[in-house]
């Protein structure tokens, strides 16, 4: 077990942890990389899913790790994270319910009087507004468990949430164990789940793999649960978009189209001025001052921080840059470079790491280099 030591910055709720399953091989995405590990935006997949957690600000996250386990722990590890990390490790995948069972390992004694959120390692597009309103619902319904669903047109390949009287959760079928009237229905499981840390690991205890998968279901806690005369709440995402996992390429992209949306929308919405948002390409790890002014074709990545009043573009990919005020800067490429304020830099230049374009530069159209 490993745990990083980075610096607990805020007020957490320590009634609150957190479990992220992480341990899958993924193999779906055909790569040698670990499915975590995947970048959209700029930074791994699920660390989008550990900023989720921002607004509900659980004591501690426990990352289940599995496949290539020491890559996912030193790459996650290096990442700057709100909340305390702990990571354990599920040697043999024999399913959710075991990795949540060996996710529990990583918390503390001392959370055993509250709440434990579940949440796969896959999901870049969750909202931190809709975990905070699962963790709401579940303490104000006071439930054994809260499921956080979501309603489809085309639910084939995913798990049926099956209500009884007064709208409780019964329990989740998984597609290739459902009848013909579970199918009908179109209600889905996301995965993702409050519950009482106190009941959870009983009811995980008593799972058994007898499905057609020959795994432990963490599903089946939920109808445990019920069995024991709990209530199991549920409540419905408001966008099915949101909650959906990343399995292979083609959702890779679709992920990663969505946040630069967002990420668009939020610099327009603080004073970037973009020609064409569709065109332009920024990462979430990128800094943009106001009155900044992004042409088509533009591509900012890392670490880059672009000043105030500058003009970017067109034709230009900036990678771990840093851009003063007011420079302007087209048709360029450059990575770990530094321009100064009111430079004038391409079109056509190319800046090699290390580059530093003093503060007033203009550059030719054949500039290749800067120096200190």
């Amino acid at each position: 077990m490993t745990e990083n030591s980075a610096e607990h910055q805020r007020a957490a709720d320590h009634h609150l942890s957190a479990i992220l399953l992480a341990a899958g091989e993924g193999s779906r995405m055909k790569s040698d990389r670990p499915k975590p590990l995947h970048r959209l935006c700029g930074k791994p997949m699920i660390t989008y899913v550990l900023d989720s957690l921002e607004l509900c600000q659980p004591g501690r996250a426990v990352i289940v790790v599995g496949h290539k386990a020491e890559r996912v722990t030193q790459s996650v590890g290096r990442e700057q994270t709100a909340t305390p990390i702990t990571f354990v490790e599920q040697p043999v995948q024999r399913g959710t319910g075991e990795a949540a069972l060996i996710g529990l390992t990583g918390l503390h004694e001392d959370t055993d009087d509250g709440d434990v959120l579940i949440l796969p390692g896959d999901t870049p597009l969750l909202r931190a507004e809709t975990i905070l309103e699962l963790v709401t619902e579940h303490r104000r319904s006071g439930a054994a468990a809260t499921v956080l669903t979501a309603e489809i047109d085309d639910p084939t390949g995913y798990g049926r949430v099956i209500r009884g009287k007064g709208s409780g959760v019964t329990k989740i079928v998984e597609h290739r164990d459902a009848n013909e009237e579970e199918l009908a229905v179109n209600e889905i499981n996301t995965s993702i789940y409050c519950f009482k840390h106190s009941l959870l690991a009983p009811a995980l205890r008593r799972l058994t793999p007898d499905n057609a998968q020959g795994e432990y279901y963490l599903t089946d806690a939920l109808a445990v649960l019920v069995d024991a005369g709990h209530h199991v709440h549920a409540v419905v995402a408001s966008s099915a978009e949101e909650v959906a996992g990343v399995n292979d390429r083609v959702q890779l992209a679709a992920a990663e189209t969505e946040l630069r949306r967002r990420t668009n929308t939020e610099l327009l919405r603080c004073g970037v001025t973009m020609l064409d948002p569709s065109a332009t390409y920024v990462d979430t790890t990128v800094s943009v001052g106001r009155d900044v002014t992004l042409f088509p074709g533009v591509i900012l990545q890392g670490t880059t921080t672009i000043g105030e009043g500058s003009e970017i573009g067109p034709n230009t990919r900036l990678v771990d840059c840093s851009v003063g005020d007011n420079a302007h800067v087209q048709s360029t490429s450059g990575r770990g470079a530094v321009i100064g304020s009111d430079s004038v830099v391409g079109p056509f230049a190319n800046l090699s790491p290390g580059s530093n374009v003093p503060p007033g530069t203009r550059t030719g159209p054949f500039y290749n280099s800067a120096n200190a």
